[in-house]
């Protein structure tokens, strides 16, 4: 059977879903294909912070513009994406605290409600928190976490509500091209899907569905990521601010029903097939992380392991998304998003159906994730940056 599109978006995830919104409010026939369900990769074991702290710019004004969407989601898009807000605290090792003054001047000029707060003003804040470790952090009221599969659902929900087209369990197989022009894709269903424009938003798999293109994406691998939740104790209180703690390698944040969502920033595995089961960690994370939220909160030494889990995530070379085209014309990247995608999708999505549909992207200039950034030598780093995570 034959299908036409004007745009078809390989990947359900909340890249696919952000672009397939933004591309149907503009009257633009787009489909959707997803070999699963929505959020059923990286975006359904995202850990969902919402927060603005970076050290690119470009990344900074992603998430600023995207926290507008989050903050305002019934309005923006419709539903609910489960936005809660908690405060966010970025704390690094001591030899990155003038980076960190930097980043906090350069998030200011761009407007993100963001300060430097001491050691002291922490404890305030967490009074059960050790703070020895460090004298300063960025701290970021008005941030928190959302819920990432409903905020993918909801994007998706709308975006059909404007016309789009979701397929769930269809596995694109081959990209068609003639005349070095894409044509559409061809399924394993035996399914054919015309359209001039193919985006691949396929997230660990994205490496696979660039090579049906005839496109390498250089240094692209994949990185599995386990979390765990901890049951609370009560001395903590019914909530604590989100944190991303450099000194301990980890982040963590509330969940609801008293839990604590723990993730390491060090020892997760590069290039496993993403394909591997996914409802257990991998041997050993669950005592490391404990190990690491307990010298950040010891009396979190009194809670107890609630459940865990891994996934799996596209990272590039550089750490930063791969946007744009490449290859044959009409085929496009929005993948290798390293882990950091999800706060950033409303506004990406938008900026890439302006490049698409307007010659180029208006809200953020997204220009610079361009696959060709690679071969030119010019990776994205960030004028302050920290070091890099999971190498």
């Amino acid at each position: 059977m034959a299908h036409t599109a004007d745009v078809v978006i390989i990947g359900g995830g909340i890249h696919g879903a952000s672009l397939a919104f933004h591309l149907a409010r503009r009257g633009v026939a787009v489909t959707v294909l997803e070999r699963q369900f929505v959020a059923a990769g990286a975006t359904g074991r995202s850990s969902g912070l919402v927060r603005m702290h970076y050290d690119l710019r470009l990344e900074c004004e992603l998430v600023w513009k995207s926290f507008d969407y989050f903050r305002n989601w019934e309005e923006r898009v419709g539903g609910s994406c489960g936005f809660v807000r908690t405060g966010f605290i970025r704390i690094v090792q001591p030899e990155y605290e003038d980076a960190l003054r930097a980043n906090v001047a350069m998030q200011q000029a761009l407007g993100i409600p963001t300060f430097l707060v001491t050691a002291d003003d922490v404890r305030r804040l967490a009074p059960y928190f050790h703070t020895e470790d460090f004298s300063i952090a960025a701290y970021e009221p008005e941030s928190g976490y959302a819920d990432p599969p409903a905020t993918a659902a909801s994007l998706m929900d709308a975006a059909r509500r404007h016309g789009a087209v979701l397929k769930t369990g269809v596995t694109v197989t081959e990209i068609l091209t003639d005349d070095s022009k894409v044509r559409g894709v061809r399924t394993a269903e035996g399914e054919t899907f015309h359209a001039p424009i193919v985006v691949n938003a396929a997230g660990a798999w994205a490496d696979r569905v660039a090579r049906m293109a005839g496109v390498a994406l250089p240094g692209f691998t994949t990185w599995s990521h386990d979390v765990m939740f901890i049951r609370r104790p009560h001395s903590i209180g019914p909530t604590h601010s989100t944190v991303i703690d450099d000194p301990n390698e980890m982040y963590f944040r509330p969940e609801q029903g008293g839990l604590t969502l723990v993730g390491l920033e060090s020892g997760n595995p590069l290039g496993e097939d993403p394909d591997t089961e996914t409802e257990h960690p991998h041997p050993g994370f669950v005592e490391r992380a404990v190990e690491h939220i307990c010298r950040r909160i010891p009396v979190m030494e009194e809670g107890s392991l609630h459940s865990a889990h891994r996934g799996y995530d596209g990272l590039s070379g550089d750490q930063r998304a791969i946007i744009g085209p490449a290859g044959p014309e009409g085929f496009w990247l929005n993948c290798g998003h390293s882990g950091t995608g999800f706060k950033i999708a409303p506004a990406t999505g938008l900026s890439l159906a302006e490049w698409l549909l307007d010659g180029a992207p208006r809200t953020v200039d997204i220009r610079p994730f361009a696959l060709e950034r690679f071969a030119a030598g010019r990776p994205l780093r960030g004028e302050h940056p920290y070091a890099d995570i999971w190498r």
